[in-house]
Formats: structure tokens, C-alpha cells, sequence
């Protein structure tokens, strides 16, 4: 089965590129920037055509992770799934900057076993075991997506930021809770810790029920990774990066993508 494996994983790519999906995940907060001793942010989570419009699917929250301001890991409160939209409540209690995660990844792989199509999707440690000896056809597909957005008490700081060295993530140059309409920001982005060259990144503004106009913009990411935009209007926006790599020799077939929120004040 090995060998089998590693003949269809070679020569396999995904059937439908990751930018081709209709929905888009968000992670929205109540707000991005406050001051005090401590403060609370809500949190809305959703996938749907339109940014922000909780009309198609709750997310699922079961990848969040919240690195607080000094690095470490601190816990959401109020958690809720409804139909179209999962919510929950962080308490923010250090000062400087938190980021909220919700993240996910793993190996998804279909094959055919007599005839029937199936699919299994696990923890790439747990492929070989899990296929069947008999299974032909075999498209296995390492895949990460990460979707997060950023909320400061207090003065910004950057130790949250810090990648894991995991799927697409977004470096500042400039602070996500520092950006301004009608300003240039100026951020990197970084594929398993290496700069994401040559990435489309597509950026929305939300409000698309109020308009006609969807305000999308698309820029490209330089050969470190860097993009820079410079903000319209103020409001909430959506960032997106996708990408696929074909498997190659042994290395299985990846796609990676990240959605990112941040806040562009007045």
C-alpha cells in the first residue's frame, strides 16, 4: 500500500483550488481598540459570500486559539454556535495586543476501495494506518487555514504576533490595531516561517448589503512577503492569501490559507 500511496500522492493535485471556494470565513470583533484596566471584546464567527453577513454557516471554534499579550494562552467565555454564526466573549485583562486564532489542518485523502469512493481526513501521523492496503486512486492533501483577527487594550505590542511556524500567517510592519484611513500599512506574510512571495492577497471591506459596490481591492505580495495597502474608507476589512503547492517525490500535495480581520479607524 506504500508504494501505492506514494505513486497516486506524487503525481496528485486538489480538484478545486482553494481560491475557487465561494464562502469566506471571518472571526469579527466588537472592537479592536480599547483603553483601561480591563476591558471586553465580542466576537462574531462565520463563513458566508459576503463578509461579515451571517447568512450561510457558523464557523466552527473548535481551532481558536488566543495568545494574550505576554505570550501565553488564555481561554474565550460565552461560546455559542447558532445556525449561522458561532459567537464568544475574551475577557482582556494584560495590556497590549491579543491575537485570536482560530485554526485548523491536517491531511485529508480520498481513495476508492471495490469500487466506492471514500475519504478520510486525520493527523498526517495516522495516514498510513488508516488507508486501506487495497485502496487505489489515493489524492492525499496536507492542508492548514487559519483565520484571526487582533484587539488591543491599552498600548499595541507585538510578542502575540510571533508565527508558529505553521501555514500562512500574517508579520506587521505595521501594527494590525494601528492602521488609519487614507494611510499606507504595510504587512508580510509567511508560508511554514518563510516569506510568501508572489501570494494575491484579496482585501474587502465589509457593509456589502448597503451597497453596490463590493470595494474589493487585490494586491501581491513582494519577494519577502511584504504587501502594502492604503485604506479607502474606515471600517472593518477582510484579508485573504491562498495558495497550492502539486505533490512532488515524497512531498504530499499542500494548499495553505489565511484570513485575516483588522479594523481601519477614521
Amino acid at each position: 500500500m506504500k508504494k501505492s500511496l506514494a505513486l497516486f500522492v506524487a503525481i496528485a493535485t486538489l480538484a478545486v483550488p482553494m481560491s475557487a471556494q465561494a464562502h469566506r470565513a471571518w472571526l469579527a470583533p466588537t472592537s479592536t481598540v480599547l483603553s483601561g484596566t480591563d476591558a471586553w471584546v465580542g466576537f462574531d464567527a462565520g463563513a458566508s459570500n459576503g463578509v461579515f453577513i451571517a447568512d450561510h454557516n457558523a464557523l466552527n471554534l473548535d481551532g481558536l486559539v488566543i495568545t494574550a499579550p505576554d505570550g501565553s494562552t488564555v481561554r474565550d467565555e460565552n461560546r455559542m454556535k447558532a445556525r449561522y454564526r458561532s459567537t464568544f466573549d475574551l475577557h482582556l485583562t494584560q495590556q497590549g495586543t491579543y491575537r485570536i486564532a482560530n485554526v485548523s489542518g491536517g491531511v485529508t485523502v480520498s481513495y476508492k476501495q471495490g469500487g466506492e469512493q471514500k475519504r478520510w481526513r486525520g493527523a498526517e501521523a495516522d495516514m498510513a494506518a488508516n488507508i486501506p492496503a487495497d485502496a487505489t486512486d489515493v489524492v492525499a492533501t496536507r492542508s492548514n487555514s487559519r483565520t484571526e483577527t487582533f484587539v488591543t487594550l491599552g498600548e499595541p505590542t507585538t510578542t502575540a504576533l510571533t508565527p508558529t511556524g505553521q501555514g500562512i500567517e500574517l508579520v506587521p510592519v505595521t501594527h494590525p490595531n494601528d492602521v488609519v484611513a487614507g494611510e499606507a500599512a504595510t504587512f508580510k506574510l509567511v508560508r511554514d516561517g518563510q516569506p510568501a512571495a508572489d501570494l494575491e492577497v484579496t482585501i474587502a471591506r465589509g457593509g456589502t448589503r448597503y451597497r453596490d459596490n463590493p470595494e474589493e481591492m487585490t494586491v501581491r505580495t513582494g519577494p519577502d512577503g511584504a504587501f502594502t495597502v492604503t485604506w479607502p474608507e474606515p471600517g472593518m476589512y477582510w484579508m485573504n492569501a491562498s495558495v497550492r503547492t502539486p505533490a512532488s517525490g515524497d512531498q504530499l500535495a499542500s494548499s495553505a490559507q489565511y484570513n485575516g480581520v483588522v479594523e481601519v479607524l477614521p
